[in-house]
């Protein structure tokens, strides 16, 4: 299956190559005055994501001669992260490109669109989901429905927690106030005795640098360590080896168009930004990773002690996720249409991550 989504990322950078010197070649000469610029956000902060999401958008313009370009923002710059769908549905912002859980609080069914507590672990089995098991195409209807489309995922990595004080087991947990991104997340780790709150990824160091909390989830190490995590807390907090993050393995981004920005474009330039966002995905991923092994030295070079939890934890915490799963899947049926697809495959041959003793009892309103 690895093999199968690799060989489809390099047609697809092919082909990008290939529509954007199509794309480029009519435009040389006549493009002056007359392309579509795009205001377009992320919830990137800094570090190594900002700057490859800064780097592939000043991309665009060359890529189509002119005929698209997209002026890049960083986190906040135009609005807040909680405000980012508000804008992009009101054309203040053409385009964004947000952590997709954010879209949980006007879509439901977004909460499995994301990364969850133990649910699909790696970036392929996301990629299979949505662009195999019909999860892109339920994406889609979803956002229309919001006046927004959903162009695709776009990979970022595991997410680690930073804390001031260790956390070296599941019980380490009881009593600590913690900053998480809200919904499912919250919840588990609710149900393990965190005192949890919902920041944007922008007011986590302040929060941490005042004790206003004890230790938050973010993203991975490199963007981490960027935002001076490690200034503010001694410790790192992550699953057992091989299994980085028990909450949110695979973070997930995405790129969501104004559903007005995304009909003034020409089919041909409409394919060209599905196509780019296939690239961007392998990129911002690709780079996020390489960072990643770099900041690792950092952290330990600042003093900073990284602790794993063990597979006893992980058992511990999957009983306490796989009820929390079923709950948010009967809130709302496309949610549960949704999850129905991941279920059945996390009960695959494929991956058996779920078994079915674990799911005895528990049914889906579907």
């Amino acid at each position: 299956m690895t093999i199968k989504t690799t060989s489809r990322r390099n047609a697809l950078r092919t082909l990008a190559g290939a529509g954007a010197a199509t794309l480029a070649a009519p435009h040389i000469a006549t493009a002056a005055g007359e392309g579509t610029t795009w205001k377009i956000q992320t919830s990137h902060t800094g570090g190594i994501g900002l700057a490859t999401f800064k780097d592939w958008c000043s991309s665009i313009e060359e890529k189509t001669g002119g005929e698209l370009s997209f002026t890049a923002f960083g986190a906040n710059d135009v609005v807040g992260d909680f405000q980012l769908y508000d804008a992009v549905k009101n054309g203040v912002l053409d385009a964004v490109n947000p952590f997709t859980i954010y879209a949980q609080g006007i879509i439901p069914a977004a909460t499995f669109l994301t990364s969850y507590p133990l649910g699909l672990r790696n970036p392929h089995e996301w990629d299979v989901f949505f662009y195999s098991l019909g999860g892109l195409e339920i994406a889609r209807e979803l956002y229309a429905a919001q006046g927004m489309k959903f162009i695709g995922p776009v990979h970022h990595g595991p997410n680690i927690i930073h804390s001031k004080v260790p956390i070296r087991s599941i019980d380490d947990f009881a009593g600590l106030k913690m900053r998480m991104p809200g919904g499912m997340v919250a919840e588990v780790f609710s149900e393990i005795g965190a005192e949890t709150t919902v920041l944007p990824g922008s007011e986590i160091f302040p929060a941490l640098e005042k004790g206003t909390i004890d230790a938050a989830d973010f993203v991975g190490p490199a963007v981490n360590y960027a935002l001076g995590f490690s200034q503010v807390t001694k410790y790192i907090s992550m699953g057992p080896p091989g299994f980085m993050s028990l909450y949110q393995p695979v973070d997930l981004m995405d790129i969501t168009v104004g559903q007005a920005a995304w009909d003034a474009l020409t089919p041909r330039m409409q394919q060209f930004v599905e196509m780019e966002t296939h690239v961007y995905s392998d990129m911002h991923h690709a780079a996020i990773q390489q960072a990643d092994q770099e900041a690792w030295a950092k952290f330990e070079a600042d003093g900073t002690e990284i602790n794993r939890l063990s597979q006893d934890d992980v058992e511990l915490m999957t009983e306490v996720a796989v009820p929390i799963w079923f709950d948010y899947a009967n809130r709302d049926k496309d949610a549960a249409r949704v999850f129905k697809i991941q279920l059945d495959y996390m009960m695959s041959g494929s991956l058996g991550y779920v078994t079915a003793e674990q799911i005895e009892g528990l049914t889906l309103n579907l």
